[in-house]
């Protein structure tokens, strides 16, 4: 009775082109674009998230649409960075074996997270019209923050993502995990903004 149930379930039309966009979006073809698509929306909600966070605490008088857009834009630079650094480290070090697998997760602490961080600041940075210095100073200002933060919340997730999951939802998995730190990245990336 469950199987017969689950089987017309998957032939629900709506399920069909569920299913559908999900092949497209997760192809080769189009991954690039989901990867992006995912990160610029989950970095962007994070800015929201926290935004509120500071406003029903009385840290930040009104929600500033344009500060979570440039989260949100940031969250495209950071996703085609993510999407090539994962390519990159999966071709570089194949296979899930323990051991593998911990290699990705110390390469990806060493050299992908200062990557991704100096991506975001770099990014917002140019949105916000600053010069070269400033961008510089900001990072040396919060980079250090953000990187312990990272120490501490990706190695477990990473091992998760590098042993069980297809290359294919890396992106996925890492903007889901993602969204908490967002909230704190946002927090960091614009507490004590350089002027």
């Amino acid at each position: 009775m469950l199987r017969e149930a689950v089987k017309a379930l998957s032939r629900a039309p709506a399920l069909q082109r569920l299913s559908a966009i999900h092949r497209k979006a997760f192809s080769i073809r189009y991954l690039v674009f989901t990867n992006v698509a995912i990160s610029m929306t989950l970095s962007g909600v994070g800015d929201v998230l926290e935004q509120h966070y500071q406003k029903k605490f009385g840290q930040h008088p009104a929600w500033d649409r344009r500060r979570s857009v440039r989260m949100g834009v940031t969250g495209i630079t950071v996703g085609v960075v993510c999407h090539y650094w994962y390519n990159f480290i999966d071709g570089f070090l194949p296979g899930r074996t323990l051991r593998m697998v911990l290699k990705k997760v110390v390469l990806d602490q060493i050299i992908g997270s200062p990557l991704v961080i100096s991506t975001l600041f770099i990014t917002l940075g140019a949105l916000e019209g600053h010069s070269g210095e400033e961008i510089i100073e900001e990072m040396k200002q919060k980079f250090i923050r953000l990187y312990t933060a990272e120490w501490i919340v990706w190695p477990p997730a990473q091992i998760i993502n590098f042993l069980w999951l297809s290359p294919k939802y890396r992106v996925l998995y890492d903007n889901t995990i993602s969204l908490g730190y967002d909230v704190y990245t946002s927090r960091v990336a614009n507490d004590l903004r350089v002027s």
